[in-house]
């Protein structure tokens, strides 16, 4: 079994040889392509292809196919995350019955692939959730197809699909080999630093505190760009003034994403090498393998493969690191005797000596080992602490309002990976990331932000998009009865309730949503001085109804950018959503759950009339 990709080494064969037969994929392309695309085997001479792929880099001529999954796949990530995830080019359709759904027929329509397609194949993120949250998570399913995948290519992930790789490799060839001051050698303490950090991320996970989105490859990306690219396209094409301000959590991100690249001072693709805990998932996966890079005896020990290896998986032997191998195959179009191969791996013909030279390898530590254990333990505690004294500390008002459709607050902590997409997905920023306002377990979690802007009743990107089920993929119908919090009226500052002036902003809002959800009562009537009520005096003020109320934040967005922003009449909103009456469910019918309380309700009230209550207001407006 041969799974050669590579361009071989091109030397003129010796007199009276034949020169070696080309891999299927160059036969097959002969057939289609002109001859002088290709080398001569007979002189040596490169043909058209080799000497563009030299011109473009040696990893290009050594390993094209890799190269070039590579780059479809770092393409696709970013048409998904900047195009399929940018929820602004939604129009309503002004022929549609019912109300809008312009933004979920939108991302529908551009989703062809889904667009937390690279988190799910990360598998340290489906798997650390699952841990986490006690719960199986659908993400799962990808993950486990790749490592199946990366059965017959180990690491395939790291080698070919990973878009964050790519990017350093794009970081690597712009700036890291320009600045080798910083270099260190390849054998130093760090060289198994990846295991440790994937111990004490699941250590952390099995003790309930979800870390991995810290560390894992693609919620460190997604991250990165949300905090740094994504503002400039939402400046460039929609305005810089809808840009949200940043707060401590967006620069930790920020220089934890910078320091992932960094890292290329050090080594090229020190992360990937070394530290990254998304990869260390995949070699412990190699154990599973059954294709492996072997080494013949011709090898003449020149060197040229370690020097070219992108992921360190070359011995000081020659021979192969199997756990840190992605099968990129680069190596194989270096080796001027062609002594590499890429077989199945119980293939033991015409090898290499081992340990020829010595290699010195370093062995995992059991010491760091076990302070990874104790570190995730540590991260547990301390976390939880923390965080617990922060909740018990705050008030409705205070706790964050979470998406529509988040399962219970314990279990969205133990299940969000902080990757940002819904962030990316949510029209008018909507969600914006928490920074510490509750501790460090909140960090980098959507909230609710009704000042800047309200919930689209059009829309359910943030849960079509969320990869671990920590907000539930609602459809639009489920959505717009899923219950976020409840509008809560200041009579103390409503200008109506104040008796300043009329103001029906709120009710508008909420009537042109759809939500019916605040009604009016006068307030502040004069009287005759027989008591008698004057006709017309007073002011409507709004009456929020609880059974009808979703939170979605538009009353809030409206009465803020006019009353306190643009006319300075209040020095606060006068409607603010609380997390009051929110409803999360894990699994179930938002729908049947709002008609099965219309229907208790319809029956408690027929129970009343039966028994001659005299109940002239609606309950809510009792509530008052």
């Amino acid at each position: 079994m041969r799974l050669d990709l590579y361009i071989p080494f091109l030397k003129k064969p010796k007199k009276g040889t034949e020169p070696s037969r080309p891999a299927w994929i160059v036969r097959a392309a002969k057939h289609l392509l002109p001859t002088a695309w290709f080398a001569n085997l007979t002189t040596g001479k490169p043909g058209l292809i080799r000497r563009g792929l030299k011109w473009i880099g040696p990893t290009w001529l050594s390993s094209p196919v890799r190269r070039a999954i590579q780059g479809v796949c770092f393409v696709v990530f970013l048409v998904l995350f900047f195009y399929v995830c940018w929820p602004y080019d939604a129009r309503p359709d002004p022929g549609t019955a019912d109300w809008p759904r312009h933004h979920a027929d939108s991302f529908l329509a551009k989703e062809r692939l889904d667009a937390e397609a690279f988190l799910a194949i990360d598998a340290l993120v489906p798997i650390s959730t699952a841990i986490a949250g006690r719960t199986w998570v659908w993400s799962l399913w990808w993950s486990g197809l790749l490592l199946l995948v990366s059965v017959a290519v180990p690491r395939g992930f790291c080698g070919y699909l990973c878009p964050l790789g790519t990017l350093i490799d794009l970081f690597d060839w712009s700036i890291g080999t320009r600045i080798t001051r910083f270099r260190v050698a390849n054998d130093g303490w760090w060289v198994h630093l990846k295991y440790y950090i994937l111990l004490g991320t699941l250590i952390a996970a099995l003790c309930g505190v979800l870390v991995s989105g810290i560390v894992a490859a693609i919620p460190v990306l997604t991250r990165g760009l949300l905090f740094t690219l994504a503002p400039l396209q939402m400046g460039i094409f929609k305005g810089w003034h809808l840009i949200p301000p940043m707060n401590a959590g967006h620069y930790l991100s920020i220089a934890l994403f910078l320091a992932v690249l960094g890292l290329g001072l050090l080594r090229p693709r020190f992360w990937c090498r070394y530290v990254c805990p998304s990869g260390a998932v995949f070699s412990i996966g190699n154990l599973f393998r059954v294709s492996e890079r072997k080494v013949e005896s011709t090898c003449i020990n020149c060197n040229k493969c370690i020097e070219i290896c992108p992921f360190d998986a070359i011995k000081a032997d020659f021979t192969t690191r199997t756990a840190d191998c992605t099968l990129c195959q680069t190596c194989g179009g270096v080796c001027p005797t062609h002594a590499i191969k890429f077989v199945e791996r119980w293939n033991g013909v015409e090898l290499k000596v081992l340990n020829d030279p010595p290699t010195h390898e370093i062995s995992l530590s059991r010491r760091a080992a076990l302070g990874a254990t104790a570190g995730g333990v540590a991260t547990f505690a301390g976390i939880h602490g923390l965080w617990g004294a922060n909740l018990a500390s705050k008030t409705a008002e205070q706790l964050p309002v979470r998406p529509p459709g988040s399962v219970p607050e314990a279990d969205f902590l133990n299940l969000c990976i902080r990757c940002g997409e819904c962030f990316k997905a949510c029209p008018n920023n909507v969600l914006q990331s928490l920074g510490f306002e509750l501790g460090f377990e909140g960090l980098w979690t959507p909230a609710v932000k009704p000042s800047w802007s309200g919930c689209e009743p059009s829309c359910n990107n943030c849960g079509q998009v969320c990869p671990t089920g920590a907000i539930r993929a609602l459809s639009l119908d489920e959505k717009r009865v899923a219950r976020m919090g409840l509008a809560i009226v200041n009579q103390q500052t409503c200008l109506p309730y104040a008796g300043r002036e009329a103001c029906q902003l709120c009710v508008d809002e909420c009537n042109a949503a759809g939500y019916h959800a605040i009604d009016f009562m006068r307030v502040g009537t004069e009287t005759e001085p027989d008591g008698t009520p004057i006709e017309d005096t007073g002011f409507l003020a709004p009456v929020v109804n609880r059974d009808t109320c979703v939170g979605c934040g538009l009353c809030q967005t409206r009465c803020y950018g006019i009353n306190v922003e643009q006319k300075h009449l209040l020095g606060d909103t006068a409607i603010l959503i609380t997390t009051e009456n929110e409803d999360r469910l894990h699994n179930g019918s938002y729908r049947e759950l709002r008609d099965h309380e219309r229907e208790k309700k319809e029956a408690e009230q027929q129970i009343k009339n039966k028994a001659g209550g005299n109940n002239y207001l609606p309950d809510f407006l009792k509530d008052q």
